[in-house]
């Protein structure tokens, strides 16, 4: 059985990140002073006096809002709200009780799910009756007085949450899945693909380069097999990144690279391959993660030369993850996405996969018999043993007659 789900709500800027970050003890969450920081909804593992659960950061509610993103984020907000079990309603004790808290607590009214209500931004605990009595009329019972920055009220916070919570929820096994992180640079189309592999928008998708901020994580089960997808921000060079912002969506994308199993580089068709995926590519081979290339939006591309083209572009500048398959697909109408499950598993398989050293030292002595090998001047690398030293990613250690022990990464 999965874990409870308890939703983190609220206007923009009112500390709903900095509350994830205290009840989760990391800083998975992006904080900044900016409003709509975060945009999508996130799932973060936690616990409380021996209760695990999973709570989810999601972008501020604004209802009426004109921006071009805000209501797709307020909408993933609301969807949080729904699948959770209970609900964190986070107000700023500062500014009081706006109008926009209130529009929110009267939708709130109408779920089914138990809310606790935070005031936030109490770092004086001898002001708090001064403050909280205001915070009634939302109608939402006793408010709760915190400070996510400092952690003042979070225990008592998180004693109310804990209660709301359903008895029976098990445990989700954590960690038995395949990790896959979706790499590449800005609007490939990163979003598009995480959404049609969870079957649901999971993530918004825009043609406004650098829509997603943070790694997303999303849980699906495929023919019997749970993979962890992550949905990263683009990535590109650090020196083109001029936004506080985007630089720690950046961090996070290397981080879920550095915790993925398999990475699926995604590289736009209509720009064909650029330096950037070239660099992707690099980062995800750097840190040991299997690959699968996929060329998204192929469909745009009718040309059946500009096709082959690509073909043999991607093969060239991409021939140092030559072990890479290699997918055309559309994120956008679902071409051959179907492909891309059987692809994970195959590269996973060869990722986790140990080698008998018989059958290493039996490829050793066909190199020798063959003469490959390296030579320095007039020194000959002469191997004598091999054998596989470690997986994800495979590694072998080898001897020779004159050195000792090396280890090298298959």
């Amino acid at each position: 059985m999965s874990l409870p789900l308890v939703a983190v709500v609220g206007r923009p800027n009112v500390g709903k990140s900095t509350l994830i970050n205290r009840i989760t003890q990391t800083e998975d969450a992006i904080v900044h002073e900016m409003r709509g920081v975060t945009r999508d909804r996130s799932y973060h593992r936690a616990d409380w006096n021996g209760v695990d659960f999973m709570i989810i950061d999601t972008g501020g509610i604004a209802l009426g809002d004109t921006d071009m993103f805000q209501g797709s984020i307020t909408s993933q907000a609301l969807v949080a709200c729904e699948e959770s079990d209970c609900i964190i309603f986070v107000v700023d004790g500062r500014t009081g009780v706006t109008s926009e808290d209130t529009d929110i607590a009267r939708v709130l009214l109408k779920s089914d799910v138990p809310v606790v209500l935070a005031v936030n931004k109490l770092d004086n605990p001898d002001r708090e009756d001064e403050v909280l009595w205001e915070f009634y009329s939302l109608g939402l019972g006793d408010p709760m007085p915190i400070s996510a920055s400092h952690g003042h009220g979070t225990g008592d916070l998180l004693d109310a949450v804990v209660r709301e919570l359903p008895e029976d929820a098990g445990d989700d096994e954590a960690g038995d899945e395949i990790s896959v992180a979706i790499i590449g640079r800005p609007n490939a189309g990163k979003s598009s693909l995480t959404n049609r592999l969870v079957g649901g928008e999971r993530s918004i998708v825009s043609d406004v380069a650098g829509t997603t901020r943070d790694a997303i994580d999303s849980v699906v089960e495929h023919d019997g097999v749970r993979y962890r997808i992550v949905d990263t921000a683009g990535i590109r060079r650090k020196s083109q990144i001029d936004e506080d912002v985007e630089y720690y969506g950046y961090v996070r994308s290397l981080r879920a690279i550095d915790r993925a199993d398999v990475v699926l580089l995604m590289i736009d068709a209509t720009l064909g391959l650029t330096d950037a995926d070239q660099k992707v590519a690099g980062m995800a081979a750097e840190r040991g993660c299997a690959m699968v290339v996929l060329i998204n939006k192929w469909d745009l591309i009718e040309d059946p030369d500009r096709r082959d083209e690509i073909r043999e572009l991607v093969g060239d500048r991409l021939e140092f993850v030559g072990y890479a398959p290699v997918i055309s697909i559309s994120a956008k109408t679902g071409r051959s996405v179907h492909r891309i499950w059987d692809a994970i598993n195959t590269v996973y398989q060869n990722y986790s996969c140990h080698i008998p050293t018989n059958q290493l030292n039996a490829l050793l002595t066909q190199l020798r018999d063959f003469g490959h090998t390296i030579v320095k001047g007039s020194k000959r690398l002469r191997l004598n043993y091999v054998t596989q030293a470690a997986t994800q990613p495979p590694a072998v250690s080898y001897t020779h007659l004159r050195a000792h022990e090396t280890v090298l990464d298959l």
